[in-house]
């Protein structure tokens, strides 16, 4: 798989762009400086792999705009070590931010072809670290529960309670909530009490979070 000088002066590009609207965490802009994006999309779309856009990648799915992904990670304030749950697997590239971050990554896909071709796709690049399991992601996967953090990379309609409860107490819950085409995203905290805190990031639009597993 190649990662040309041409590549990685595109990502340059892109680091510049996310850092602008707002990006502080340099370890955040340094994983999207390190991840060959362009190996996430089919080889015909590589000009759109750098761009600050979302970009569909099958199964009704979408690879997240660049800048949405940072958004998102910036806000699980990610620590080395963390056990971070990923709803929504996708193409992988979020869960490679993470990774990228020293997060242990577990992350959950409901499109079967989608897994299965994402999971093959994170060995081959060397993200062996990261977990993929195929499953109902409003269900989570409570044997590896309690997470320090949880992601959800699509728009959900309510705050799924099996995933609240296998947050831990000070862990953070990130998630795009509504079911309108635009979404509040919102930060959650846990609290000594099992209550739960949230706070407002403002407005983003993500693909609907989908209950049970789809057709093998």
């Amino acid at each position: 798989m190649v990662d040309s000088f041409r590549h990685k002066g595109m990502r340059k590009k892109l680091v510049d762009t996310i850092k602008r609207k707002g990006i502080m965490d340099h370890r955040i802009l340094e994983a999207v400086g390190n991840i060959p994006r362009h190996l996430f999309l089919d080889s015909s779309f590589l000009e759109f792999a750098y761009e600050d856009k979302p970009f569909p990648i099958g199964s009704g799915q979408t690879i997240s705009q660049p800048y949405t992904v940072a958004f998102q990670t910036e806000l699980l304030d990610i620590k080395q070590g963390d056990k971070v749950l990923e709803i929504g697997t996708g193409s992988g590239y979020q869960a490679c931010v993470l990774a990228e971050l020293g997060a242990k990554v577990f992350t959950v896909e409901r499109q079967k072809k989608l897994f299965q071709k994402t999971k093959a796709f994170l060995l081959t690049i060397g993200y062996r670290q990261i977990k993929c399991f195929y499953g109902d992601g409003y269900k989570g996967i409570p044997a590896f529960a309690p997470y320090d953090k949880i992601l959800i990379t699509a728009a959900a309609p309510e705050i799924p309670k099996l995933l609240t409860d296998q947050l831990r107490v000070g862990g953070y819950f990130v998630i795009p909530l509504g079911s309108s085409d635009v979404q509040t995203m919102i930060r959650i905290g846990k609290k000594e009490d099992g209550s739960l805190h949230q706070e407002k990031f403002g407005a983003f639009r993500f693909v609907p979070l989908l209950k049970n597993k789809a057709e093998d």
